[in-house]
């Protein structure tokens, strides 16, 4: 059975991208890293996730962010922006980006392939219904990808690691319906970017996620503060 590490933040795309690779018949390989994000919300959604499929090799890193001081996840200096849900268009990077992020985790995601022998990078960006985060386009994925082939083991020796991002192209309503078809527990999942016990239903994320589920025709089961 070929081997994939798949990125597994807890959210709800991170969730639907793990279900996409376990119908695919890999062996799955989650990869979640706290990063000394605002909440640990999500991170418990991530353990509740492996635990639902099952999984016995999750692996969790820790990894400190707070040094990057320009982010409204990673430093007490900001607080996260609420929307209105008419402004998530991703025309503009907001201050909920995290520097360098996804260079960061997908680097990590190359070096346990190496070492665990796996042949794929499940990462679940997206650059349709998303907040404008430059490491969730396309370019930047192929450009990673030509970084794999010339900067790893693996790439030098003929058979270079492939990133798969199979929600890149969905609308985020797309996602939930993929998520629904392939049974993936989206009742667990996270995405909320203030934690607490309820989804704020304010910030970009909710909205975005809140927005997905109605033009799905699903009610998302977890609980909100405010619906909109």
């Amino acid at each position: 059975m070929k081997k994939a590490v798949v990125l597994l933040s807890g959210g709800l795309d991170s969730t639907v991208t793990i279900a996409v690779a376990i119908s695919a018949g890999l062996e799955v390989i989650p990869l979640t890293i706290n990063y000394g994000q605002r909440h640990m919300r999500e991170l418990r959604a991530a353990k509740e996730v492996v635990k639902f499929y099952n999984l016995e090799n999750h692996v969790i890193i820790d990894l400190d962010l707070t040094v990057f001081k320009t982010s409204a996840l990673t430093s007490p200096d900001f607080d996260v922006p609420e929307g209105t849900g008419d402004d998530l268009s991703g025309t503009m990077i907001p201050v909920t980006y995290v520097p360098s992020r996804n260079i960061i985790f997908l680097g990590i995601a190359a070096g346990l392939c190496e070492s665990e022998s796996a042949e794929k990078i499940f990462i679940g960006a997206n650059s349709i219904d998303y907040s404008g985060y430059p490491d969730c386009r396309p370019e930047f994925l192929e450009a990673f990808q030509k970084t794999l082939e010339v900067g790893t083991k693996a790439g030098i020796e003929g058979r270079p690691l492939s990133i798969e991002a199979p929600l890149l192209y969905l609308t985020k309503a797309d996602i939930v319906g993929l998520g629904k078809r392939l049974g993936a527990p989206l009742h667990l999942t996270w995405s909320c970017y203030k934690g607490g016990v309820k989804a704020c239903g304010r910030c970009d994320s909710c909205l975005l996620r809140l927005r997905g589920f109605r033009e799905a025709g699903y009610e998302d089961e977890i609980a909100y503060e405010v619906r909109s």
